[in-house]
Protein backbone atom coordinates (compact mmCIF):
# COMPACT_ATOMS: atom_id res chain seq x y z
CA UNK A 1 0.00 0.00 0.00
CA UNK A 2 1.44 3.15 -1.06
CA UNK A 3 1.85 6.38 0.98
CA UNK A 4 -0.42 9.13 0.34
CA UNK A 5 2.55 11.67 0.44
CA UNK A 6 4.38 9.28 -2.41
CA UNK A 7 1.21 9.48 -4.30
CA UNK A 8 0.80 13.10 -4.62
CA UNK A 9 2.74 14.79 -7.51
CA UNK A 10 2.65 18.73 -8.02
CA UNK A 11 1.20 19.51 -11.25
CA UNK A 12 3.29 20.48 -14.12
CA UNK A 13 1.06 23.64 -14.49
CA UNK A 14 2.01 24.66 -11.14
CA UNK A 15 5.69 23.65 -11.89
CA UNK A 16 6.27 26.39 -14.62
CA UNK A 17 5.65 29.96 -12.62
CA UNK A 18 8.21 28.15 -10.26
CA UNK A 19 11.29 27.90 -13.11
CA UNK A 20 9.83 31.47 -14.25
CA UNK A 21 10.62 33.51 -10.97
CA UNK A 22 13.61 31.60 -10.63
CA UNK A 23 14.74 32.82 -14.07
CA UNK A 24 13.58 36.04 -13.71
CA UNK A 25 15.28 36.42 -10.52
CA UNK A 26 18.48 35.69 -11.78
CA UNK A 27 18.13 38.01 -14.46
CA UNK A 28 17.30 40.66 -12.01
CA UNK A 29 20.38 40.21 -10.21
CA UNK A 30 22.53 39.63 -13.33
CA UNK A 31 20.90 43.38 -14.15
CA UNK A 32 21.26 44.80 -11.05
CA UNK A 33 25.39 43.42 -10.76
CA UNK A 34 26.07 45.01 -14.25
CA UNK A 35 24.52 48.09 -13.19
CA UNK A 36 26.91 48.20 -10.03
CA UNK A 37 29.32 46.87 -12.32
CA UNK A 38 28.61 50.20 -14.45
CA UNK A 39 28.56 52.26 -11.34
CA UNK A 40 31.86 51.32 -10.37
CA UNK A 41 33.49 51.95 -13.61
CA UNK A 42 31.74 55.62 -14.21
CA UNK A 43 32.32 56.87 -11.30
CA UNK A 44 36.50 56.66 -11.32
CA UNK A 45 35.99 58.09 -14.99
CA UNK A 46 33.97 61.08 -13.75
CA UNK A 47 36.31 61.15 -10.70
CA UNK A 48 39.00 61.60 -13.43
CA UNK A 49 37.64 63.92 -15.34
CA UNK A 50 37.04 66.21 -12.51
CA UNK A 51 40.41 65.93 -11.57
CA UNK A 52 41.76 66.58 -15.38
CA UNK A 53 39.56 70.30 -15.36
CA UNK A 54 40.89 70.80 -11.59
CA UNK A 55 44.78 70.52 -12.97
CA UNK A 56 43.95 72.42 -16.32
CA UNK A 57 42.50 75.27 -14.37
CA UNK A 58 45.54 74.87 -11.80
CA UNK A 59 47.98 74.98 -15.12
CA UNK A 60 46.30 77.91 -16.62
CA UNK A 61 46.66 79.99 -13.58
CA UNK A 62 50.59 78.90 -12.70
CA UNK A 63 51.11 80.08 -16.54
CA UNK A 64 49.22 83.35 -15.68
CA UNK A 65 51.15 83.94 -12.52
CA UNK A 66 54.04 83.03 -14.02
CA UNK A 67 53.37 85.89 -17.25
CA UNK A 68 52.40 88.14 -14.80
CA UNK A 69 55.98 87.63 -12.67
CA UNK A 70 57.35 88.32 -16.10
CA UNK A 71 55.72 91.34 -17.38
CA UNK A 72 56.25 92.85 -13.79
CA UNK A 73 60.06 91.93 -13.53
CA UNK A 74 60.30 93.39 -17.37
CA UNK A 75 58.25 96.64 -16.19
CA UNK A 76 60.43 96.95 -12.84
CA UNK A 77 63.80 96.93 -15.26
CA UNK A 78 62.41 99.50 -17.56
CA UNK A 79 61.80 101.34 -14.77
CA UNK A 80 65.32 101.12 -13.03
CA UNK A 81 66.71 101.91 -16.53
CA UNK A 82 64.59 105.07 -16.78
CA UNK A 83 65.33 106.31 -13.50
CA UNK A 84 69.39 105.39 -14.13
CA UNK A 85 69.00 106.94 -17.69
CA UNK A 86 67.49 109.95 -16.44
CA UNK A 87 69.82 110.32 -13.63
CA UNK A 88 73.08 109.68 -15.80
CA UNK A 89 71.27 112.78 -17.83
CA UNK A 90 71.06 115.33 -15.08
CA UNK A 91 74.24 114.35 -13.77
CA UNK A 92 75.37 115.12 -17.47
CA UNK A 93 73.92 118.43 -17.66
CA UNK A 94 75.08 119.74 -14.14
CA UNK A 95 78.17 118.84 -15.29
CA UNK A 96 78.05 120.51 -18.56
CA UNK A 97 76.09 123.60 -17.18
CA UNK A 98 78.86 126.29 -17.93
CA UNK A 99 79.80 125.01 -21.50
CA UNK A 100 77.67 127.39 -23.42
CA UNK A 101 78.70 130.54 -21.42
CA UNK A 102 82.25 129.38 -21.88
CA UNK A 103 81.73 129.26 -25.39
CA UNK A 104 80.32 132.75 -25.74
CA UNK A 105 83.71 133.87 -23.64
CA UNK A 106 85.39 132.47 -26.12
CA UNK A 107 85.54 135.15 -28.75
CA UNK A 108 86.36 137.96 -25.74
CA UNK A 109 89.74 135.28 -25.34
CA UNK A 110 90.33 135.41 -28.69
CA UNK A 111 90.52 139.54 -28.45
CA UNK A 112 92.83 139.19 -26.10
CA UNK A 113 94.99 136.83 -27.28
CA UNK A 114 94.90 138.94 -30.64
CA UNK A 115 95.94 142.19 -29.22
CA UNK A 116 98.71 140.68 -27.02
CA UNK A 117 99.88 138.95 -30.31
CA UNK A 118 99.96 142.48 -32.49
CA UNK A 119 100.57 144.82 -29.63
CA UNK A 120 103.54 143.64 -27.74
CA UNK A 121 106.24 145.31 -29.23
CA UNK A 122 104.22 148.50 -29.31
CA UNK A 123 105.80 150.56 -26.07
CA UNK A 124 103.05 153.27 -26.18
CA UNK A 125 100.14 150.36 -24.78
CA UNK A 126 102.59 148.35 -23.22
CA UNK A 127 101.71 149.35 -19.53
CA UNK A 128 98.46 148.87 -20.60
CA UNK A 129 98.71 145.69 -21.92
CA UNK A 130 100.30 144.45 -18.65
CA UNK A 131 96.73 145.45 -16.66
CA UNK A 132 94.85 143.56 -19.43
CA UNK A 133 96.87 140.57 -19.34
CA UNK A 134 96.49 140.03 -15.54
CA UNK A 135 92.47 140.40 -16.17
CA UNK A 136 93.52 138.01 -19.02
CA UNK A 137 95.01 135.24 -16.96
CA UNK A 138 92.28 135.87 -14.40
CA UNK A 139 89.44 134.62 -16.51
CA UNK A 140 91.29 132.04 -18.06
CA UNK A 141 92.09 130.50 -14.92
CA UNK A 142 88.59 130.98 -13.68
CA UNK A 143 87.38 129.41 -16.32
CA UNK A 144 89.91 126.40 -16.35
CA UNK A 145 88.63 126.00 -12.95
CA UNK A 146 85.21 125.31 -14.06
CA UNK A 147 86.14 122.99 -17.10
CA UNK A 148 87.62 124.63 -19.79
CA UNK A 149 91.00 123.62 -21.35
CA UNK A 150 93.37 124.61 -24.82
CA UNK A 151 93.53 121.76 -27.32
CA UNK A 152 97.40 121.68 -27.72
CA UNK A 153 98.14 121.87 -31.57
CA UNK A 154 101.31 123.76 -32.50
CA UNK A 155 103.78 120.91 -33.25
CA UNK A 156 101.48 117.93 -32.78
CA UNK A 157 100.47 115.66 -35.04
CA UNK A 158 97.08 116.56 -36.90
CA UNK A 159 93.96 115.25 -35.35
CA UNK A 160 90.64 116.08 -37.46
CA UNK A 161 88.84 115.15 -33.84
CA UNK A 162 89.97 118.07 -32.39
CA UNK A 163 92.15 120.18 -35.36
CA UNK A 164 90.10 122.06 -38.05
CA UNK A 165 92.80 122.04 -41.39
CA UNK A 166 91.93 125.26 -43.25
CA UNK A 167 95.78 125.36 -45.03
CA UNK A 168 98.11 122.96 -46.10
CA UNK A 169 101.56 123.75 -46.56
CA UNK A 170 105.68 121.88 -47.33
CA UNK A 171 107.27 121.99 -45.05
CA UNK A 172 110.61 119.99 -45.29
CA UNK A 173 111.53 120.21 -41.27
CA UNK A 174 108.28 118.34 -40.12
CA UNK A 175 107.21 115.33 -40.87
CA UNK A 176 103.63 115.46 -43.38
CA UNK A 177 100.73 115.86 -40.97
CA UNK A 178 102.22 117.68 -38.63
CA UNK A 179 100.69 121.14 -37.40
CA UNK A 180 103.02 123.95 -38.10
CA UNK A 181 100.65 127.07 -37.30
CA UNK A 182 97.72 127.91 -35.67
CA UNK A 183 95.15 130.00 -36.61
CA UNK A 184 92.93 130.44 -33.94
CA UNK A 185 92.91 128.20 -30.46
CA UNK A 186 90.62 125.48 -29.92
CA UNK A 187 89.14 124.70 -26.12
CA UNK A 188 87.88 121.29 -24.74
CA UNK A 189 85.47 121.66 -21.97
CA UNK A 190 86.19 119.12 -19.33
CA UNK A 191 85.96 115.90 -22.41
CA UNK A 192 83.42 117.60 -24.71
CA UNK A 193 84.71 119.71 -27.74
CA UNK A 194 83.88 123.26 -27.50
CA UNK A 195 85.89 124.63 -29.99
CA UNK A 196 88.50 122.71 -33.27
CA UNK A 197 91.90 124.73 -33.18
CA UNK A 198 92.01 126.13 -37.00
CA UNK A 199 95.33 124.99 -38.19
CA UNK A 200 98.09 125.15 -41.04
CA UNK A 201 99.22 121.46 -41.55
CA UNK A 202 102.52 120.17 -43.26
CA UNK A 203 102.62 117.97 -46.20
Amino acid sequence: MYSEDKDKQVPQEEQEPLKKETVTEATDKEETDTEATETKETEPKEKKKKRDKKQEKIDALELEVSELRDKFLRNEAELQNFKRRSNEERIRERKYANAEFAKAILPMIDNFDLAFEKEKENNQIKDALKGFEMIYKNLKTTLEEQGLKEIEALGKPFDPNYHQAVMTEENEDVEAGTVIEVYQKGYMFKERLLRPAMVKVSE
